[in-house]
């Protein structure tokens, strides 16, 4: 009698939890050369992914194929210009599921509301619900900053190991906005312990002189995101922080259930 080969499936094709095998190795892949700075070599996957070297190369020949990954001439890979277009939409999809909780935010602090991302080594706006205020602070959604003189950065680093943060900052530099802006790895790491210990992350007129930014990370986000409130330093004085801390975290929280529950 013959047998189905549904009966038999194969392990190189299919998952335990029942999705294809292939397609979990490549985005695993993606993500550790993302997290190793957008580029590596075949033997550094293979150290890291514990998957042979022949699968690996089959998994990027396919890559390369498609776009997602390229091969530079020192033989190396790199993350493709196909995955710019992926990671702008998804931005904007993120983006547009947070604007009802930075609305809420704007409704009880009164201030303006962001949510930003960690995109390589740098901060990516993707939502923003201004004030009501007629002295409001603006930020373009889109803008790219460096992390070290934001509060959203503060945030969003202050769950990086300390290595890894003292590597991003070595090729980023500490350039000084302000004349408040933390310029050195040493004092940057010490406000990241700060951040750890309280909650939440401050940009007391190190970005902009005349502002200050309330920040606090997104847990368990899909991918590493933070939200946070700006306005001038006479209205996000400490007394207010002190009020609208808990509406932060609060908000960060019911985000992040959101996220979860529609599967993002």
């Amino acid at each position: 009698m013959p047998t189905s080969s549904a009966s038999t499936p194969d392990p190189a094709k299919s998952s335990g939890g029942g999705g294809v095998q292939s397609l979990e190795r490549a985005f695993d892949l993606l993500e550790r050369m993302a997290d190793a700075g957008g580029e590596v070599g075949l033997s550094e996957l293979s150290a890291t992914s514990g998957l042979p070297l022949p699968t690996i190369h089959r998994l990027m020949r396919t890559l390369v194929a498609c776009g997602y990954v390229r091969q530079q001439s020192n033989r190396r890979y790199a993350l493709g210009p196909r995955l710019i277009r992926l990671g702008e939409s998804a931005s904007r999809l993120l983006g547009t599921w947070a604007r009802p909780y930075l609305a809420r935010l704007v409704e009880e602090t009164g201030e303006t509301a962001n949510m930003a991302l960690l995109d390589g080594d740098e901060i990516v706006y993707v939502a923003q619900v201004p004030s009501k205020h007629s002295m409001r602070m603006f930020t373009e959604v889109g803008r790219r900053v460096l992390p070290h003189s934001t509060g959203v950065g503060k945030a969003l680093l202050s769950a990086v190991p300390d290595d890894e943060v003292r590597a991003l900052l070595s090729r980023t530099g500490m350039p000084a906005a302000t004349d408040r802006t933390i310029t050195t790895p040493e004092g940057f790491l010490a406000a990241l312990e700060e951040v750890r210990r309280q909650g939440y992350a401050v940009d007391d007129n190190e970005q902009e002189v005349g502002v200050r930014c309330l920040a606090v990370c997104v847990p368990d986000s899909p991918t590493a995101a933070a939200i946070s409130i700006s306005g001038p330093a006479g209205r996000v004085t400490e007394a207010a922080t002190e009020k609208i801390v808990p509406v932060l975290q609060q908000v960060a929280a019911e985000l992040s259930q959101a996220l979860a529950s529609s599967g993002v």
